[in-house]
């Protein structure tokens, strides 16, 4: 299971973090991609690890690092996509789209779609997508994908982590015959920065004096994320499903729609050009 090249996105803290502690102890050769250049490299250095940085709120920022990427692998074992976030009130990137549905569904999707040749080239690679179990309370609108007419911080971050598992669905629709397997998985309620910015329930709830016996721990939520980047396609867990923890679970019902998936992707496409 040693000498894997390994690529964790959000890793410059919280579960991308513990999980590139853990897989670098082992030998892997992990990438480390974080958006803060300091917090990134720090990690980088504490385990012997490449690092590379990133900020998903520009997509120009993606498209370098999938060149530095291709530039440093003749293949990559693992992509996993854990960079993510809720954010406040709504906010445009430089590149046009809603804050959230970039940083969470459209960035990964640019990055994966990048990296799709590195991919290919392993022996038998494998996509995990950190989601959420709010994608239950999520909704994807392909009229208003970018919550123009109904944001609220909630709302934004249920569909992104929706997308997330439509683009699951989709990637191992579209690549599982080129040996790429695809899963996505809720962490659990982690113990980390995140929300910090959010005006959003999850601040409150990450930041309630009750927090320490409400939430999880960021090694625990690691620990479900190698469960995923060491498993067995077709043995530990199913290509193209979604996981609550380690346990196959239900999404949202529109996670289930395949023309809703093939709509997606194509209307993500699009937009990243």
């Amino acid at each position: 299971m040693t000498g894997r090249t390994i690529v964790i996105t959000g890793a410059s803290d919280g579960i991308g973090a513990a999980a590139a502690r853990d897989l670098a102890a082992r030998g892997e050769r992990v990438i480390v991609i974080g958006r803060s250049p300091d917090k990134t490299a720090e990690v980088a250095r504490g385990i012997g690890a490449e690092h590379l940085v990133a900020d998903f709120a520009r997509l120009d920022e993606v498209r370098a690092l999938a060149a530095a990427l291709i530039e440093r692998t003749d293949h990559i074992d693992v992509l996993a996509n854990n960079a993510g976030g809720v954010f406040g009130k709504r906010t445009l990137t430089v590149d046009g789209h809603e804050m959230t549905f970039q940083v969470n569904h459209l960035a990964p999707f640019l990055l994966t779609r990048l990296l799709m040749d590195r991919l290919r080239a392993a022996a038998s690679a494998k996509v995990v997508v950190t989601s959420s179990a709010a994608n239950r309370y999520g909704r994807i609108d392909l009229d208003d994908l970018e919550s123009a007419r109904r944001y609220t911080p909630t709302r934004a971050y249920g569909a992104s982590k929706l997308a997330n598992i439509l683009f699951t669905r989709g990637l191992h629709a579209r690549h599982a015959a080129d040996g790429v397997a695809a899963v996505a998985f809720h962490p659990g309620t982690v113990a980390t920065g995140f929300a910090a910015g959010s005006t959003s329930v999850f601040r409150w709830v990450y930041r309630t004096p009750l927090a320490r016996f409400m939430l999880t721990s960021a090694e625990e939520g690691g620990g479900h994320l190698v469960h995923f980047v060491d498993g067995t396609p077709g043995v530990d867990w199913q290509p193209g499903a979604y996981y609550d923890l380690r346990r196959r679970a239900a999404p949202n019902p529109q996670a289930l729609d395949d023309r809703l998936v093939d709509a997606l992707w194509q209307r993500s496409e699009a937009m990243v050009g």
